[in-house]
């Protein structure tokens, strides 16, 4: 089976940084992928020029057979990507429910659905996520946890095919960090919907990743199953050190 996303020889540059160094990998479709590495490694960027944020200076993305590399982020979300942010991005002058729904409206099979039909949609998001008593509580005023949920419910909103998760532990308890991983591996089995995660918290991707990808100074160092990559002498050196099970 064809992969749902091709990555070709991905390069960006910010001046005379090389933030993306000839990157290339594949991701299925119904998969899981962990993406790991170092702080200022580039995953972040990797996701920008996967999403259509930023434009790559070189390299070929596909998704299904098609060139998407110099698509705008809203045909690509039509296609089928989505994302959350590392720090969440919210219309603080909207409410919960308004959030999803301008999701809802704009996402991938929704152009033509009818407002009811969208209002109900945004409110079974904000049902999946846990924020339904919250609905009319205005962005700004929603916690950072809460704030986390919402991106994920307005991701989920448009449909996606392929749903980008960048490092959603971030600045959670681990009462949190426990539930917004359950919650993002419920979404991928009710929505089927494909998962490429950024985590610095080893111990997630270990459980619900397929496979994973580690990057270094823009480079691909290791691909494979979650125990080939953490047990590659590369990424252990780079990135996770000889003791990191001991704090996982």
């Amino acid at each position: 089976m064809a992969p749902l996303i091709t990555v070709r020889h991905l390069v960006k540059r910010f001046g005379g940084i090389v933030a993306v160094n000839d990157v290339s990998f594949d991701i299925h479709e119904g998969e899981t992928l962990g993406f790991i590495g170092p702080n200022g490694a580039g995953k972040s960027t990797v996701v920008n020029c996967l999403t259509g944020y930023i434009a790559a200076d070189e390299g070929v993305v596909t998704m299904n057979g098609v060139d998407i590399t110099k698509m705008k982020p809203h045909e690509r979300a039509h296609m089928g990507l989505a994302r959350t942010y590392q720090i969440p991005r919210p219309f603080p002058e909207l409410t919960a429910l308004t959030s999803v729904l301008a999701s809802s409206i704009s996402g991938k099979k929704r152009i033509n659905q009818s407002f009811q039909d969208a209002m109900y949609d945004a409110t079974h998001y904000l049902e999946f996520v846990g924020l339904f008593s919250k609905r009319n509580i205005l962005a700004r005023d929603l916690t950072f946890y809460e704030l986390r949920m919402l991106e994920l419910a307005r991701a989920l909103a448009t449909t996606p095919k392929l749903l980008f998760i960048d490092e959603v532990m971030a600045g959670l308890n681990p009462g949190e960090a426990k539930n917004a991983t359950r919650m993002i591996v419920r979404a991928k089995e009710q929505f089927n919907v494909t998962v490429f995660w950024i985590e610095h918290v080893m111990a997630v991707l270990m459980e619900a990743a397929d496979r994973i990808v580690a990057i270094n100074y823009g480079a691909k160092l290791a691909e494979g199953t979650p125990e080939e990559v953490v047990n590659n002498d590369d990424v252990i050196e780079a990135y996770l050190g000889r003791g990191w099970r001991n704090y996982a």
